[in-house]
Parts: C-alpha cells; structure tokens; sequence
C-alpha cells in the first residue's frame, strides 16, 4: 500500500530535505507540499491524503490550529515535526488530536518509520517527549476533548477488563500486533477495543490513551 503524504513546513530548505527523504522511500508518495497553516488544511481537503507531516511553528495558521481543523474533519492522521522537545506546541497538538510526534533533528529512517507507524493506525511519539507530556498532563485537567479524562483513576472504570488490558499496552507502547502477541488476540480485535476505548474515554487519540495510561499508572489484569 502506498501511504499518501502532504508535507507542510514553512521553511523551503527543510521542507525540500524532508520531500526528498520520503520520495526515497518505496511505499511512501508526497502528495503536496504547504507552506503554512491555511494551505495545509486546503490542500488536505483537496488531496484527501492518508497522512499529514505538519510543522507547528508556521504563519497564517500554525500547526496546532491546523492539526485541530485536520482531525476534526476527517481528513487525515497527523504527524506532527517540533524543533523543540520542551516546545509547549506539542501539548495543544496532543489536546488536537495529532497520531504522532517527532523531533526535527530525528534520523531520515526514524522519520520514515514513523510515517509508516501512523499511517497503520498507530501512535508514534519521539522518546525525548515522552517524561515532558507526561509530567504536563498530570498537571492538566484534561488530555481529552470534552474533559472527561484526567487525573481521577476513576475515568478508567467505564472500560472492559479487556479494554483496560489494552490501555495499559498502549501506556507501554505497544503497536496493535505486539498487543495482540501478548493478549492472544486477533490484531483485528484489538483495533477494535482501541476504538471503543477511545470512544469511552472520549479521546482523539492512541496517543493521548498512552499518555492517560502512564500517567494514571494503568496496569492489565
């Protein structure tokens, strides 16, 4: 399967770099390429394309707001490029629903890599971001939409044992097929409960649900 990509990024020499990085890659075809906000969201209603590698510190309309308008309608999964792993843009696109993060200075196969995780349906987020979202959200009200998930470990009750089985996988990490490893489950099935998962906790998400999981301590069983 080729994965569809529209590359936004303000600045031409790294946006130039990071076409040519995944043109490089067999299975992976760039679409697009937009040099702020608004042209993002446009061209991605336009292309319809399977992912989004989104810069947030862009003009006109910044990447936040721009993976906001993106997820909310439908359009794509976002794959979002910060300079910084303490940039406070990443917590307001984690709230908007982006798939993945991934620092700038990431190696061209990490990059790659990542692309091809979300675009399976699979939250990837860069290691050196990890501790600081964590520590964010356990400050913050919410990692959700409506509010309705937070610091309470009672937010989780609604969940199936299984579900939960499968939140405290996602807290680990795991891709859907190392979960389905380790629950002896069809790799189907769990995308099924991350699904539900997600609807019940009113998360945008697989990132997010990670987030919840380790910052509330979520464990299977």
């Amino acid at each position: 399967m080729t994965i569809r990509v529209l590359v936004a990024e303000d600045q031409s020499a790294v946006r130039a770099g990071l076409v040519l990085i995944l043109r490089g890659a067999a299975d992976i075809e760039v679409v697009g390429e937009a040099v702020d906000g608004e042209e993002a969201v446009r061209l991605a209603r336009e292309l319809r394309p399977d992912l989004v590698l989104m810069d947030v510190r862009m003009p006109r309309l910044d990447g936040v707001s721009a993976t906001e308008r993106v997820v909310a309608e439908g359009l794509a999964d976002v794959l979002v490029l910060t300079t910084f792993d303490l940039d406070s843009y990443v917590f307001g696109a984690l709230r908007a629903g982006a798939a993945g993060f991934l620092l700038k200075d990431s190696e061209a196969a990490q990059l790659v890599e990542a692309v091809r995780t979300v675009a399976r349906g699979e939250g990837v987020i860069a290691p050196a971001v990890t501790r600081r979202l964590i520590r964010e959200f356990g400050r913050s009200s919410s990692v959700g939409r409506r509010g309705t998930a937070g610091t309470d470990p009672s937010v989780v009750d609604v969940l199936t044992r299984r579900e939960r089985e499968v939140l405290a996988c996602l807290g680990e990490g795991m891709s859907n097929a190392e979960i389905a490893v380790r629950l002896t489950m069809a790799e189907a099935t769990v995308k099924t409960h991350v699904s539900r998962l997600l609807a019940k906790l009113e998360l945008r998400s697989r990132v997010q649900a990670a987030v919840l999981a380790q910052e509330l301590g979520v464990r299977g069983g």
